[in-house]
């Protein structure tokens, strides 16, 4: 992938920028020109000293994608939400949790950033670590308890992605979905 173009990188540092004020702004409760020239000082100064690296968006939003995304997650966050509350109550109930590595179709940063989110913003699931170049997202799960449970939680793994995918995926990216389907990493 190549880098934004100048103006390209110029608009998305802007964004950002946008984005720190508005953050630093609800960090302090209220919209004051004080609070608007503290974080525009803030977000130069984080975004000059603690630089990232540019992220390329070669997809396009597809908005029936975003919906199923969207829909899926919330549904996913009531049941996951469910689940870890029943297991908290549970009386003498010892969860099994484990750790799984899943390789996913799509190694751009977006996508790994994106999956990896979601993923932890799900009750019950967090990343551990993320091997940028090899593509792998290692994933603490909660309540394994078979073999099956493993296949489960990586197949959820790979459907988040898709739907990701789906939602602002390139027409490239949507064709790794389809090929190689059985690449699956190691536990």
């Amino acid at each position: 992938m190549t880098a934004p173009s100048r103006p390209g990188r110029w608009r998305d540092q802007a964004i950002a920028l946008g984005w720190l004020i508005a953050a630093w702004n609800l960090l302090w409760g209220e919209v004051t020109w004080g609070n608007l020239v503290g974080g525009t000082l803030v977000g130069v100064a984080v975004l000059v000293f603690f630089p990232l690296p540019p992220v390329t968006f070669a997809g396009r939003l597809r908005p029936r994608g975003l919906l199923v995304l969207v829909a899926a997650f919330v549904v996913e966050l009531a049941s996951a939400s469910v689940n870890v509350a029943w297991i908290a109550v549970r009386p003498g109930y010892r969860p099994r949790g484990a750790i799984i590595g899943v390789r996913l179709r799509v190694r751009s940063d977006l996508n790994l950033a994106l999956t990896a989110e979601l993923l932890s913003l799900v009750p019950g699931t967090l990343i551990i670590d993320v091997d940028r170049d090899e593509g792998v997202l290692y994933v603490h799960v909660l309540d394994v308890r078979r073999a099956h449970d493993l296949d489960d939680s990586r197949d959820r793994v790979l459907a988040v992605e898709e739907r990701i995918v789906r939602a602002i995926g390139s027409d490239a990216e949507l064709r790794l979905l389809t090929t190689d389907p059985d690449r699956r990493s190691e536990t």
